[in-house]
């Protein structure tokens, strides 16, 4: 499994970085984030409008969710191992900026409609925060979010009901007005994400 979560995530990052060594170019000189960015990397066209379905069963769209600071994930509630540990870091970096006065929302997107019911959402949500946000959707609604975000992701065809879905492993960080704004990596510990973050909202 692991070897599939790293050539997804090489595949993702490698699309990021095309477009955005390019754009750092152009706005390193007045970029007011410059001093929160990890490496040559720069906000660029990540996101997009989307109407999805959080695990109460309501119908929430892109301008509700991100209405204030989200660190957004993608995976799905089966996943043996990678979306448990990534999910909590999130949470914990979430609560560490909440304890700096910092109000962020984890958010985990399902790329597993089919078995990511609302009810199954909100049973996995409560393994790790009173905040975590689940959204799901219909197979098109996901592929459009996914799509929007450079999110990789492939649902085995003829699969049994036990099936793994290989799937990016970024967190993207979304601010209100200026949408995405950094990814984080799967190395990225909850304090770093919790430091980087909080100088990407004292700099907004």
């Amino acid at each position: 499994m692991g070897k599939i979560y790293v050539t997804a995530g090489a595949v993702a990052i490698a699309a990021l970085l095309g477009w955005q060594l390019y754009r750092v170019q152009q706005v390193a000189a007045g970029d007011p984030f410059a001093s929160c960015r990890s490496g040559a990397v720069a906000g660029g066209p990540i996101g997009g409008g989307f109407t999805l379905t959080d695990q109460t069963g309501k119908t929430v769209t892109d301008a509700q969710i991100f209405a204030k600071p989200a660190l957004v994930y993608f995976g799905y509630t089966s996943c043996p191992d990678v979306c448990p540990l990534d999910n909590a870091r999130n949470a914990q970096a979430a609560d560490l900026l909440a304890k700096s006065g910092l109000d962020v929302t984890p958010v985990f997107i399902s790329v597993d409609p089919a078995r990511d019911t609302p009810p199954v959402l909100a049973e996995y949500s409560a393994n790790f925060s009173e905040k975590l946000v689940d959204l799901t959707g219909t197979p098109e609604q996901v592929k459009a979010v996914a799509t929007a975000f450079k999110v990789y992701y492939e649902v085995p065809t003829n699969a049994d009901k036990d099936y793994e879905v290989s799937h990016t492993t970024l967190t993207y960080l979304m601010l209100p007005k200026t949408g995405f704004a950094e990814f984080f990596t799967r190395e990225t510990t909850p304090e770093e994400m919790a430091d980087r973050t909080g100088c990407f909202l004292k700099a907004s």
